[in-house]
């Protein structure tokens, strides 16, 4: 069976390279989709979301609805083949996080995507134990900030792209079980999460498409201590700092979001207006993109 992420089959990872490196969008607006309501796309819409994404690993849609509405991002989810919505701790009872500047007092305002500093390269839930992943997400802008607060995307593909061609050894380091680990996170009762070790690009095996954990930031992180691992974290972080062709920077504005496979993502810094603060609403799920049922169309 042909397996572009098996480093015995060279062959089968260039003929997978080549025809991912020959599709990719050129700028950030080619991933943008228009569309009237998120929350009932039409058969059209709905397709040129759908193969952006499996083109890009994400799509911008981009709406006239400007309202707070938290089922905007859980009924554009479950058009798309989205169903398991991770409720993580921080977020809402309905499973929505509210990202936005928290209060003084309280959880959200110890984490950075509740503050309005800048939030380096990362997908989403990689402190997430590697039978939980977080495999799709969609982040719908309410409100933007009043200056900053831009977003830079790239297909995950891409890094492992990058990081193969360097140096095929340092695509095995980085997958191999115990390549990144986060520490346990303590809270007043004890420990709320333990600690979780796990590689940064995997297959999953459902989909067989690839699938990457990753943060940028060297707090709260510990690498696999070898020379191998070490040299690719090296390239990896150099990469995601420099300016390559495969980065797209936007602005979400009020009724555009974000619907992907979990790629790879950053925040720029912002400030707000008092008046109207930042507001984004981000669902998280376990599933990956795909065409759904009719039946799943269904209210």
């Amino acid at each position: 069976m042909q397996n572009p992420f098996d480093l015995a089959q060279p062959l089968a990872y260039q003929h997978w390279r080549d025809a991912k490196l020959a599709r990719q969008p050129h700028q950030a607006s080619d991933l943008i989709v228009d569309v009237a309501d998120p929350r009932a796309l039409s058969a059209p819409e709905r397709e040129a979301l759908l193969q952006c994404c499996e083109v890009a690993n994400m799509a911008i849609y981009r709406s006239p609805v400007v309202s707070e509405d938290k089922a905007i991002p859980i009924q554009l989810a479950r058009q798309l083949g989205l169903h398991q919505l991770d409720g993580n701790w921080l977020a809402d009872e309905d499973g929505i996080s509210p990202i936005a500047v928290a209060a003084p007092t309280g959880e959200r305002t110890a984490f950075i995507p509740y503050t309005n500093r800048p939030i380096k390269w990362h997908t989403d839930g990689y402190y997430h134990p590697e039978t939980r992943p977080i495999k799709g997400m969609v982040l719908h802008c309410v409100r933007p900030a009043r200056r900053g607060g831009d977003t830079a995307l790239m297909n995950h593909e891409m890094a492992y792209i990058a990081v193969r061609e360097a140096n095929p050894e340092w695509v095995r380091a980085l997958m191999a079980m115990d390549a990144m680990t986060i520490p346990e996170r303590l809270d007043d009762d004890g420990m709320a999460r333990p600690e979780q070790a796990g590689p940064v690009f995997m297959v999953d095996a459902l989909s067989g498409q690839l699938h990457m954990r990753y943060t940028a930031r060297t707090r709260s992180i510990v690498w696999k201590d070898d020379a191998t691992t070490r040299d690719a974290v090296a390239f990896l972080a150099d990469f995601l700092a420099g300016d390559s062709r495969h980065f797209f920077r936007l602005r979400l504005e009020a009724g555009m979001g974000l619907v992907c496979n979990n790629v790879l993502h950053d925040r720029a810094g912002f400030d707000d207006d008092p008046q109207a603060p930042r507001l984004l609403y981000r669902a998280r799920y376990l599933d990956r993109l795909d065409r759904p049922t009719t039946g799943a169309l269904t209210p």
